[in-house]
C-alpha cells in the first residue's frame, strides 16, 4: 500500500459522517431522485418506510445499508453507502426492487444523484474528454457554469468513456470543491445547472422507464462524492487518484498491480491472424533474452476465422494453436516470463459463428447488421461465457484477460426493450458484465483483466475497480506526441493506463512510457524496419536500414524500470496542455514514500525554443535532491539541486527537435 501524506485541504470524516446523516434519514428527500407513477420521488418518499442499519464498520470506511420502502407497492430501494475514513469520500449504489406480487407503476427517470447546492460563488465544471481515437483524446476542459445554462454530458453509444468525456468531474465552488464519479460502464448521463442561488448536480442511467416484475430487483450508477476545500485543481486531483489507488485500483497480494510489460507481434494489418506457437516463440526469444520481457501480447486473430469476422468463436485457430496455448505458456513460464495476454471480444457476435449458429436466442440483432451483441442479460450466455473463457484461463494458463468490445451497443439495447421496459436491457447487460469480471476474479485471483473498447471507452469507476487499461486510445498507433498529450490528459485520473511503443527511439518510448508498456518492434535486429514506418512520426535521424539499436533499446527498457513506480504517485503538469507540432510539454510524477520522482520533458519536431524553465511540485524546499538529466543517446548529467531551487524553477535544454529529456530526482542526505 503506497504511504502517502494527509492533505489539509480535505474535509474531516466528521464532517462527512454529518452530511451523510442529514441527507439519509427519515422525512427528508435524500441525494438522490425519480418518478414513479407519474410523482416525483420528493414529494412522497418522506413518506414511506426508512431503515437505516450499520453493516461494518474498519479503519478506513463504514458500510451503512438504507432502506426506502413503499408500504403500499412494496417497491423497496435499498442505498448500500460507504463512509471512507481515510479520505473525504462517500459511495453509494442504489437497487430497486420490487417485493411485491403485482408489477409496479412505471419507475422512470432515475437519478442516482440528485443533488442542490445552496452557492452564490463562481462555478467551474473541469473534466477530460473521452476517447475518439484522436489526439485530444481525455484532454483537459473547463467550463464555467453560467444561469440557465445547463452543462449536460453524455457518452456516445453506450461506451462510458466514448467520445464526449471521462465519468469523474471536479466542479469549483468558489473556495470549495466537489469531485463526482460515476460507475456505470454503459449510457450514463450527466447534467449540471445553475439557478438564482442554488446549483444543481444530477447523474445516473440516460434512459430509465420501466415496470418492475414481481420479485425482480436492478441496480443504478454507482456515485462517488469527494469534498475539498482550496482552488488548485492539481491538488484536488492527486486526492482523487491517492483515493481511487488506494479503494478502487486493482491489487494483486494487497497492493496496486503493476502493469505487464510486454511485447506483441499482432499488428496491422493481419493482427494475429497468422500467429503460431512456432513463430510465437522464435518472435518471444530475442525479447526475453534482450529485454527480459514479462508477457508476450497476442492479439485478435488467434481462433477460428480469424479477425475481424471470427468474434463468437472462441477456439483457438488448428493451423496455428492444434493443441491450444499451453505449449507456449509453458514454454513462456520455463524461459522467465511471466505469462501470456490473450485478446477476446465476447460481447460481439459476427454472423455465422459458433455462437451465432448454436445459440442465436443469446444474441440481439439489429436489420442488416453483421454484428449481433452477445446478451450478458441472459443467464445462460453469461454462464457459459464465465465458464468458457475460466477454463480457457486454467488450461491455456492465461495471464492477463484482454477484453476488447469494438462496437456501440445502445442501439441493441435500445431495440430490445418494450416501451413499457426502457432500461432493462442495459441494466441487465452492465449488471452481467460486473459479475461476469467479478466471478473470474474470484477464480483466479492473480488474474490480470485488461479493459479495451475499441481503446479506451470503457472507463468508468466500476471498470477501473477491475481492470487495467493497456491500449488507452486506438489513435494512430505509436505517434508520440499524441501519446504525450493522452498521458498528460488522463494521468489527472488515472496511473493504470498504458500503450506501446513501435521503435527504440528515446523520443518514441518516453512518449509511451508508463507503469506498464508494450513493444512492437521486429524479432530479428538486423532486418529494417518498412513494416512499421507508416505508423511512426518523422525524425531527423530517421534511417531504416541502420542496424537495430539494441544497445539504446536496452538502455531505454532500464529507464522505464526506473521509472514505472512512480507513475502511482502524484502527478503534476509542469507546460500547459498541447497538441500541437509547435509546442514542448511536460510533467512531473511524484512519490514521497519513494523520496524521489521523475520528469519527463518534450520537444516537438516545430518547436523553436529549446529552453524550459520548470516549476518542480511537492518536494521538501529545504531538502537536497541529486538529479540526474538522461538526453535523447541516453548520455547523463547528475546535479545536486535543493527542493526550494528546483520549485522555484529550473532551466532545462534541449538541442534539437524532436527531442526529449527524462530527469530522474531522489532525495539526498545533505551532509554526504
Amino acid at each position: 500500500m503506497l504511504i502517502l501524506p494527509f492533505l489539509a485541504f480535505i474535509f474531516p470524516y466528521g464532517e462527512i459522517e454529518q452530511w451523510v446523516g442529514a441527507n439519509f434519514a427519515n422525512v427528508v428527500a435524500p441525494p438522490f431522485s425519480f418518478i414513479y407513477d407519474g410523482k416525483p420521488s420528493s414529494l412522497f418518499i418522506s413518506n414511506w418506510e426508512f431503515k437505516k442499519e450499520k453493516k461494518e464498520s474498519n479503519s478506513q470506511k463504514t458500510n451503512w445499508l438504507i432502506t426506502y420502502r413503499d408500504p403500499q407497492t412494496k417497491l423497496r430501494i435499498r442505498c448500500e453507502l460507504t463512509v471512507f475514513k481515510d479520505f473525504p469520500a462517500v459511495e453509494w449504489v442504489l437497487k430497486f426492487k420490487n417485493e411485491g406480487k403485482a408489477e409496479t407503476p412505471i419507475v422512470e427517470n432515475i437519478q442516482a444523484l440528485d443533488l442542490l447546492i445552496k452557492s452564490r460563488e463562481e462555478t467551474v465544471l473541469h473534466y477530460a474528454l473521452g476517447s475518439n481515437a484522436q489526439r485530444d483524446d481525455f484532454a483537459p476542459q473547463g467550463k464555467i457554469l453560467e444561469p440557465d445554462k445547463p452543462i449536460e454530458l453524455v457518452p456516445i453509444g453506450g461506451r462510458s468513456s466514448n467520445t464526449t468525456a471521462l465519468p469523474f468531474f471536479n466542479i469549483r465552488l468558489g473556495e470549495e470543491r466537489l469531485i463526482i464519479g460515476i460507475g456505470w460502464s454503459g449510457q450514463w448521463k450527466f447534467k449540471l445547472e445553475k439557478k438564482n442561488e442554488s446549483i444543481s448536480v444530477k447523474a445516473g442511467m440516460e434512459l430509465t422507464h420501466l415496470k418492475l416484475l414481481p420479485g425482480e430487483e436492478i441496480r443504478t450508477p454507482r456515485i462517488l462524492l469527494m469534498f475539498l476545500k482550496g482552488k488548485d485543481i492539481v491538488d484536488s486531483q492527486n486526492l482523487l487518484r491517492r483515493f481511487l489507488i488506494v479503494h478502487h485500483i486493482p491489487k494483486i497480494n494487497g497492493k496496486p498491480l503493476t502493469l505487464p510489460f510486454s511485447c506483441s507481434s499482432s499488428g496491422p494489418p493481419d493482427e494475429a491472424n497468422r500467429a503460431s506457437v512456432s513463430n510465437q516463440l522464435e518472435f518471444v526469444k530475442f525479447f526475453l533474452e534482450t529485454y527480459k520481457i514479462e508477457y508476450l501480447w497476442i492479439d485478435a486473430g488467434w481462433f477460428e476465422g480469424g479477425w475481424p469476422n471470427g468474434v463468437g468463436n472462441w477456439f483457438p485457430r488448428k493451423d496455428g494453436f492444434p493443441e491450444g496455448f499451453h505449449p507456449l505458456t509453458d514454454a513462456l513460464k520455463k524461459a522467465g516470463a511471466k505469462g501470456l495476454i490473450l485478446w477476446f471480444e465476447p460481447e460481439r457476435v459476427f454472423q455465422g459463428t459458433w455462437i451465432d449458429r448454436e445459440h442465436p436466442d443469446w444474441v440481439i440483432r439489429l436489420p442488416g447488421n453483421p454484428n449481433g451483441l452477445l446478451n450478458l442479460g441472459n443467464k445462460e450466455a453469461l454462464a457459459w461465457l464465465t465458464n468458457h473463457i475460466s477454463e480457457m484461463i486454467d488450461k491455456d494458463g492465461i495471464s492477463v484477460y484482454r477484453q476488447d468490445f469494438n462496437m456501440d451497443p445502445l442501439p441493441y439495447w435500445r431495440s430490445a426493450d418494450a416501451p413499457d421496459r426502457q432500461g432493462i436491457s442495459e441494466i441487465r447487460h452492465i449488471e452481467g458484465l460486473y459479475k461476469f469480471c467479478d466471478d473470474l476474479l474470484k477464480l483466479h485471483p492473480n488474474l490480470i483483466i485488461d479493459n479495451c473498447a475499441s481503446g479506451g471507452r470503457r472507463i468508468d469507476l466500476e471498470t477501473i475497480s477491475r481492470s487495467v487499461m493497456l491500449w488507452r486510445t486506438d489513435y494512430q498507433y505509436f505517434e508520440p506526441n499524441g501519446q504525450q498529450s493522452h498521458t498528460y490528459g488522463i494521468s489527472f485520473y488515472l496511473p493504470t493506463t498504458a500503450t506501446s511503443c513501435g521503435y527504440p527511439n528515446a523520443y518514441l518510448f518516453r512518449s509511451a512510457m508508463g507503469n506498464g508498456m508494450g513493444i512492437w518492434v521486429p524479432w530479428n535486429p538486423s532486418a529494417p524496419y518498412e513494416i512499421y514506418r507508416q505508423f511512426l512520426p518523422p525524425l531527423a535521424d530517421w534511417d531504416p536500414h541502420k542496424p537495430f539499436p539494441i544497445e539504446l533499446a536496452k538502455g531505454l527498457v532500464e529507464e522505464f524500470r526506473l521509472a514505472r513506480d512512480f507513475f502511482y504517485g502524484d502527478y503534476y503538469p509542469l507546460s500547459p496542455y498541447s497538441t500541437s507540432d509547435d509546442d514542448w510539454i511536460a510533467y512531473q510524477f511524484h512519490r514521497e514514500d519513494l523520496k524521489g520522482g521523475i520528469v519527463f520533458v518534450f520537444r516537438r519536431q516545430n518547436c523553436q525554443q529549446s529552453d524550459f524553465s520548470l516549476r518542480l511540485r511537492g518536494l521538501k524546499p529545504d531538502a537536497v535532491y541529486e538529479v540526474q538529466l538522461s538526453d535523447d543517446n541516453l548520455n547523463k548529467i547528475k546535479r545536486r539541486l535543493r527542493g526550494k531551487k528546483l520549485m522555484e524553477g529550473t532551466i532545462f535544454s534541449i538541442e534539437k527537435a524532436p527531442g526529449s529529456l527524462f530527469v530522474y530526482y531522489k532525495e539526498r542526505d545533505a551532509t554526504h
